[in-house]
């Protein structure tokens, strides 16, 4: 729910920055980048009604614009690729060159024309490949932007799209909170958690809505470009303050073109981690191999094209236990086969538990030239994923695991449609599915919490031995969860003179939003001492199994009766900008935006509001809540939808900014948990969490 609350209510934002540039900006979001190119003469003067046009040389795509009275030309909206410019004016020699166009960013050209019959050809290169500028000058957007050279030259040890943010200053990847998403690291910016960050792949909104951060992961060989933002955005960019991640996939060309590739991690050369893993425990087994193969090619020369990519991971993990979990679990065994633990005559204990998981990557895409003016491509993205005795801590049974299996499925269709030279505008639908599922590997009605089991190392629940609730003190893990989520999303461009108008709208409407807590019978005993010392004990085991008087202080026995720990929302979201980049003259440049969020059904889960949070309740008590958001979240859901619901039900961010660039024109270069909160307290997890949020 991190995305949804951290716009709280009607809040306005000025930001001023003071960078003077000679270009026109582009648009931080945007899934495309810009090309401006500058025509002169020998003598400095600017050349009008020079003819430039721009050509991607693995496909038919091809724009062309004339220069205006001041030599400046901009084509506003580029798919990511290495193009072939050329520029012409009569009177003058034709000259090429080739750039690089990187997604969220702007490239820039300046050509010099003689009067000549020669045609010259310049070629910016580095170590044989292509180079982008290495300082994007047309924005004050802070971001690295990874090309597919770099993911195919440089290994990832995770083969994971977050490892990718390694490659970008104040970035990190960093372990999700959630362990309901398998390998699908999330990545911090500047220490934060990894959950407050935008992603977006291809234009479409790929964010976990429940805990935040990345919903579904992609194979590197399907990325074209990862672009990494953390700082300076502009009007188009809504709901995070951390940063955001743009992710474009590739696409088919001309030539056909494919690749193998097997990557392998062996378990004796895996080095010790001296924090998940210390001394003198033994060293954790791993092992993970990586299939990986793609094809693309034309359908239809120079008018349809299509991207295959397709990774297979199998990934052997183990947990290997302690000498000191394993005489703490054969002590138990020895109480279970003595007859003191009601209904369990056995316990079984092994030196070490496997963990295989097992992960299907698949991404194809279809691109068609339908006219000059008109470009579509269709991609769909599917991750299937497996895995045995999930969740299994390093002093717990396997009893205490799960099995879990998570399905995400995404399609998105986009087209982009030039109606005139300088008018440009970009659709985007999507529609993407999440299901995940956690089957527990025991069902005994019974779980048993002894103090060496909760340490560090524990990330969901501390049982011992029995049923696993995943939930401690501060949280409680899902058994079941289900996101759907369906896009629409359409930006504006148009160039007039010397300004840069753009208009968005993104609109995500999210019916499905639900889970479910693990919500069976139990019968749980936290001991205050370890099994070695019962096993000395019996009486006071069995005091202390059935919290008799005789039981050991701070001994606790918790009976749950089964119950329903389902909960579901459904969301809409609105948000839309306005901004426009006016270059008053060559060297002064002002950048002015406009843009306003809305969040509608935030307040309502499994048809309760947040009068029957007692988290909510207690804050009201304690008078640390303000009157008018108190009144907020009471207030009933109407009957009707219709302008009622959407002032009262919906939370409001309108953000402005202002920004004054110039410079001269750049020539040409190259926890600890412990504990357990009350079961009745649990399906209000999700509701007590958003008040947390909402106090900060």
């Amino acid at each position: 729910m991190r995305r949804a609350l951290a716009p709280l209510a009607f809040a306005a934002i000025i930001s001023v920055t003071v960078v003077f540039l000679a270009l026109a900006s582009v648009s931080a979001q945007e899934l495309r980048g810009s090309l401006f190119v500058l025509v002169a003469d020998s003598s400095g003067a600017a050349i009008p009604a020079a003819n430039v046009t721009v050509s991607d040389e693995k496909s038919a795509a091809h724009f062309s614009v004339l220069t205006n009275l001041r030599g400046e030309a901009i084509l506003p909206a580029l798919a990511p690729a290495t193009y072939s410019v050329e520029v012409s004016a009569k009177g003058f020699a034709s000259r090429a060159q080739r750039v690089v166009i990187s997604i969220s960013s702007q490239s820039s050209l300046r050509f010099t024309l003689s009067v000549a019959s020669a045609r010259d050809s310049v070629v910016i290169t580095l170590d044989g490949v292509d180079a982008p500028p290495p300082i994007d000058t047309s924005s004050s957007t802070v971001q690295s932007v990874i090309t597919s050279a770099d993911l195919d030259e440089i290994p990832l040890s995770a083969r994971s799209f977050a490892n990718i943010s390694l490659m970008a200053p104040f970035t990190a990847p960093v372990e999700p909170s959630d362990p309901t998403k398998a390998r699908i690291t999330a990545v911090s910016f500047g220490g934060s958690s990894g959950l407050n960050i935008d992603f977006s792949v291809d234009g479409g909104d790929n964010n976990d809505d429940f805990i935040g951060g990345f919903l579904q992961n992609y194979s590197p060989e399907a990325m074209q470009e990862f672009v990494v933002r953390s700082a300076q955005f502009g009007a188009e960019t809504s709901r995070t303050n951390g940063g955001s991640i743009i992710l474009s996939s590739r696409a088919g060309t001309n030539a056909w073109h494919g690749s193998a590739a097997y990557f392998y991690r062996g378990k004796n050369l895996n080095a010790r981690n001296p924090l998940d893993n210390p001394e003198p425990d033994p060293k954790q087994p791993f092992a993970r191999q990586n299939a990986v193969g793609t094809l693309g090619g034309p359908l239809r020369r120079d008018k349809l094209w299509f991207f295959t990519s397709y990774e297979y991971i199998d990934e052997n993990a183990s947990v290997a236990y302690s000498g000191n979990s394993q005489s703490q679990f054969n002590a138990l065994a020895q109480l279970a086969s003595d007859g003191l633990i009601p209904g369990i005559t056995s316990i079984a204990v092994p030196t070490s538990v496997p963990v295989p998981f097992r992960d299907s990557l698949f991404t194809t895409r279809l691109d068609w030239a339908q006219s000059d003016k008109s470009h579509w491509f269709l991609r769909a993205s599917l991750d299937r994923n497996h895995t045995q005795n999930d969740l299994v801590q390093q002093a717990a049974l396997p009893s205490t695991g799960s099995t879990t299996t998570s399905n995400y499925f995404n399609l998105l269709a986009s087209n982009s449609y030039t109606f005139t030279p300088s008018t440009l505008g970009v659709l985007t639908l999507e529609a993407s599915n999440f299901h995940h599922v956690k089957n527990r590997n025991s069902d005994l009605g019974l779980a048993l919490a002894f103090p060496f089991s909760a340490n560090f190392h524990t990330t969901s629940g501390f049982e011992t031995f029995g049923d696993n609730q995943f939930a401690t003190v501060i949280s409680a893990f899902p058994v079941a969860r289900d996101q759907q989520k369906y896009q629409f999303r359409y930006d504006l461009t148009h160039n007039s003179g010397r300004h840069e108008i753009r208009f968005g709208v993104n609109l995500i409407h999210e019916p499905v939003l639900r889970g479910a807590l693990a919500s069976t019978a139990e019968h749980l005993v936290q001991f205050t001492q370890d099994p070695s010392f019962y096993l000395n004990n019996p009486p006071q085991f069995m005091a202390d199994y059935n919290c008799t008087a005789a039981a050991l202080p701070n001994t606790v026995c918790t009976d749950t009766s089964a119950g329903d720990g389902t909960f579901s929302q459904s969301l809409r979201r609105l948000g839309f900008y306005a901004e426009d980049s006016w270059r008053v003259t060559r060297s002064f440049n002002i950048n002015a935006g406009l843009r306003y969020d809305t969040t509608f059904g935030l307040f309502i889960a499994s048809g309760r509001d947040q009068s029957q949070n007692p988290a909510f309740s207690t804050l009201i008590a304690t008078h640390r809540f303000p009157r008018w958001r108190r009144s907020l979240l009471q207030r009933p859901r109407p009957k009707r939808l219709g302008r009622r619901l959407h002032r009262r039900q919906s939370i409001h961010r309108t953000v402005y900014y202002l920004r004054f660039r110039q410079s001269r024109v750049p020539p040409q270069r190259r926890k600890r948990r412990s504990g357990r909160a009350p079961r009745s307290q649990l399906p209000h997890a999700l509701c007590a969490a958003s008040q947390r949020r909402l106090r900060t």
